[in-house]
Parts: structure tokens; sequence; C-alpha cells
């Protein structure tokens, strides 16, 4: 007797399928890896996987406020369980993570304002807003053993900085790894990075670890400050922002209801 093809189906081994990208998203990325060594030639701050926060006057600002914003962090993870998945926002992600460990509280995208989030938030919203150049901002929210595997951000015109709000014990088992150098975080201290270099994380602990998580245009000479704004503003109008502006609306619909 013959099977039937779902009988078929179901015997075979299944495989990972991979995110398909329409070809000018394809174009843009292969243009994006092209202006990265421009980028690189025109850093204010160069090019290494780590940076000093004393390089950035609006660190400080943000370090003296930390327990504002973890006060209200406090309030956001009383609903935890709500919270997305990262991947439900951003699709792209699905290349790292795949598992309800990591959970995102955005306040901003690409310089899109989730409104409703900053809300509940207004201190940190205030303060996110005081950053120079701030495209995205929020709680990065990761479950006790996860780990994200070596990957690789889109585009160096943007540099990472964690502020670290819930850190667990021990420290050393929560950390970051970006190039051939390895850290990890402190409460109420940053961590700045430039995310192009290959990084993992790993929280080998027993706690949730939460940070307040941002990119910022990296400070760059003339002309290089005036490309990176065009690049910036073609990635905000790229299909990998806006699929995620209407995965973020489609939660905060079910929320609502």
């Amino acid at each position: 007797m013959s099977q039937t093809n779902n009988q078929i189906d179901a015997g075979r081994p299944k495989r990972k399928r991979k995110r398909k990208h329409r070809p000018s998203v394809a174009v843009g990325l292969w243009l994006i890896k092209r202006l990265e060594n421009a980028i690189r030639r025109y850093s204010k701050v160069g090019v290494t996987p780590f940076f000093e926060p004393a390089q950035f006057a609006w660190t400080a600002p943000l370090e003296a406020q930390w327990e504002v914003i973890r006060r209200e962090l406090d309030q956001v993870l009383t609903r935890q369980d709500d919270i997305p998945n990262f991947q439900d926002i951003s699709r792209d992600q699905l290349n790292i993570t795949q598992d309800d460990r990591w959970k995102t509280f955005f306040l901003y995208g690409y310089g899109y304002k989730m409104d409703g989030n900053c809300a509940r938030c207004p201190e940190t919203t205030r303060l996110v807003e005081s950053i120079p150049g701030m495209f995205t901002a929020f709680f990065s929210i990761l479950a006790p053993g996860k780990h994200i595997p070596p990957h690789r951000g889109p585009y160096n015109g943007l540099l990472r900085a964690h502020l670290g709000l819930i850190v667990p014990e021990p420290r050393e088992q929560c950390r970051i790894q970006v190039g051939d150098q390895t850290r990890h975080w402190e409460a109420g201290r940053f961590l700045i990075f430039d995310d192009t270099f290959r990084h993992q994380v790993w929280n080998d602990t027993d706690g949730t670890r939460v940070v307040l998580f941002l990119d910022v245009r990296r400070p760059l000479a003339w002309p290089g400050a005036w490309l990176n704004r065009v690049v910036l503003q073609l990635i905000r109008w790229s299909p990998f922002i806006q699929d995620a502006r209407r995965n973020h609306r489609a939660w905060e619909r079910g929320l609502q209801r």
C-alpha cells in the first residue's frame, strides 16, 4: 500500500526554513557593506570592538538616572509574559533566536516612536530622547540560560550601547563577547560596542538579565556624517523596518484586546 504525501512528509526530517529576502533588499545589503569602509575611515571614535563610555557625553546623565529607569522597568516586568519575543517583532532575528527567552519592550525602533510603550515609561523616554542620534531604544530581557549565538549587525553607521539594569550573579557568567574581547554588564554602567564585529551573549546564571538597549549614530567627520544620515534614512524605509513596525502594531492591538 502506498503512503499518502502527508505520511511521507511526516517521516522526513524537517529542514530549517531560511528567510527569503526581496532582490531590492539583497542589493541594499551589498551597497551597505561597501559603505562600511567609508564609515570606518571617517569615524571620530576609531574602529574597535568596545568603546569607553566617557567618549560620549550622553552616557553620564543616563548612568546617573539609571535607578529611575530601573523603577519604570520594574513596572513593565509586572506583565513580563505579555512582552513579545524579539523574533515576533523582527522576523530577521529568527536566525539567532527562536524560543521565548529573549523579550523586547520597544520605546523606539529605527527612529519610530512606540507611543503606547513610551507612555508607560515617561522618564526613560525623556532620557533616551535626550541622546543625540538615538535611533533605537528598548528593554532587552534575557532569561536564565539563554545564549545568543555569534552574529553581526547590519551596518556600522550605528553604535550599540547597553545600560545594565538587572544583572544577576555571578556577573562574570552574564557576559558578551565582541570580536576577541569579553566583558560583563554592571548595573548602572554602560557597555558600548560596534555590533558589526561578530558577537555573542550568554546568561549562564539563574536570574534574568535586563539592559536598556540603544542604537546611536556613530560620530563621524564630514562627509561621512552626511552619508550616514542618508543611509540610515534609507534603512528606515526598508522592508526590514517596515515589517517590524507592522508586527509591533499587531502586538499592541492584541495587548489592548
